[in-house]
């Protein structure tokens, strides 16, 4: 991230299916700068991902594709030991499904970031890390690869020449390793306002944020994730809004 303080603020939308939805998505396009949207395998459905890219469209928001394991039932949250090729094929299939009702909308899918079981696995998971690098790269090799600092997927995405995006979590705790700390175990997800607000801050003027165990740990990122299926997740995102924008921070989507 540069010295002038910017940060991307982007959340998981589109998360609903037929007639079932998942937070406030409208509420939501007004405060933050990217939208990962749900491309059907863990959530969303056609019309949803159609109206999703045209409301974010209108609203000057960037989308990305946020693909997942074909886990509709547990929705994306549960590890699958799927073979690589399959996967990559799967990620594919996401990625230009979401980017043809982007274009129906006059844009185009800006970014990937992998969602839940995904995304936590490709912190150590050599093979599936490189088969999602290589769907990016065989889709379009400009679009740049979101991710958590440190993981295998950017690294590896680095190494096949994709643009990487660090990612921060607004409302999760982190272990002193710099993980996520696990959604099975208390206090994963905070859920104060006012708490969330002030880490975010912290992450972009000081570079760090307090892990589960009270220690300091380094973050620099290039984009914070607010979740939109937390309870009082309006409220949350815009609290974080506010604080970033009061303390100097320019909120924009990431080059």
């Amino acid at each position: 991230m540069s010295t002038a303080l910017a940060v991307d603020l982007n959340c998981d939308l589109g998360e609903g299916f037929g007639r079932w939805s998942l937070g406030d998505d409208a509420a939501l396009l007004d405060v933050i700068t990217s939208a990962n949207v749900a491309c059907g395998f863990h959530a969303g459905d056609p019309s949803i991902m159609r109206r999703t890219c045209a409301a974010a469209a209108d609203r000057g928001v960037a989308v990305g594709a946020h693909v997942a394991y074909r886990d509709m039932a547990g929705f994306g949250r549960r590890f699958l030991d799927a073979e690589p090729a399959e996967l990559r094929d799967d990620v594919i299939y996401q990625i230009a499904a979401l980017d043809g009702f982007a274009r129906l909308a006059g844009i185009s899918v800006r970014y990937v970031k992998p969602h839940g079981a995904l995304y936590n696995a490709l912190f150590a998971h050599t093979e599936q890390a490189a088969a999602v690098v290589e769907a990016i790269r065989r889709y379009d090799a400009a679009l740049p690869a979101l991710g958590l600092p440190g993981s295998e997927f950017l690294r590896l995405a680095a190494e096949a020449g994709l643009t990487t995006v660090e990612e921060a979590f607004a409302d999760r705790a982190y272990t002193p390793e710099g993980r996520l700390l696990s959604r099975r175990l208390a206090d994963a997800v905070i859920h104060d306002p006012s708490d969330v607000a002030a880490r975010c801050v912290r992450m972009v003027a000081d570079g760090t944020v307090e892990a589960a165990d009270g220690t300091s740990v380094p973050v620099r990122p290039d984009s914070i994730c607010v979740h939109g299926d937390t309870v009082g997740a309006v409220e949350i995102a815009r609290r974080v809004r506010q604080a970033l924008v009061g303390a100097g921070v320019t909120l924009r989507p990431f080059d």
